[in-house]
């Protein structure tokens, strides 16, 4: 049966920083715990298709993979799916932003297969993206709330 997953998190900064830092994709790497590196291979419109690396997995193993990502700014969402799938059958993610009192609450949506031939199965993607996901939301939550911090700061304690 096809995996699916919902996960999301609420930030203490605007939609905007939200959206901003997000969806800048060559600072992923810097974003994300689990990517080593990000490369655009073409943008075209709000359409960019690009390869994301992830660090080396505990058996030495470096997975990787292009996708295309569409951001849609005046409906605060984004569309993206796996180009090259890998152990994928199909890899489709859509990432939705919501104001709401405070800030930002952020949701990613995944729904996808797993090949026959894949070393794992849909129920166990399914385990490993609900165990993951909120763990890089977190980062990420920390990190956009770092940066509203230091923004709202006086120039002099920036120092």
């Amino acid at each position: 049966m096809p995996g699916h997953t919902e996960n999301e998190i609420t930030v203490n900064a605007p939609v905007e920083l939200v959206w901003e830092m997000t969806n800048d994709l060559p600072n992923w790497p810097q974003l994300f715990s689990e990517y080593s590196s990000l490369e655009i291979l073409e943008q075209k419109g709000d359409t960019t298709t690009f390869r994301l690396t992830m660090h080396p997995d505990e058996n030495g193993k470096v997975w990787s993979w292009v996708s295309e990502r569409t951001v849609d700014r005046q409906g605060l969402t984004v569309r993206a799916r796996r180009v090259e799938t890998g152990p994928f059958a199909h890899m489709d993610i859509h990432w939705q932003y919501f104001k709401v009192p405070g800030g930002t609450r952020m949701k990613w949506t995944q729904d996808f297969a797993m090949k026959p031939e894949a070393p794992v199965d849909d129920d166990w993607m399914t385990d490993n993206i609900n165990r993951n996901s909120p763990i890089q939301m977190a980062l990420i939550r920390d990190k956009i709330e770092q940066r509203e911090r230091e923004g709202r700061a006086p120039a002099a304690s920036r120092l």
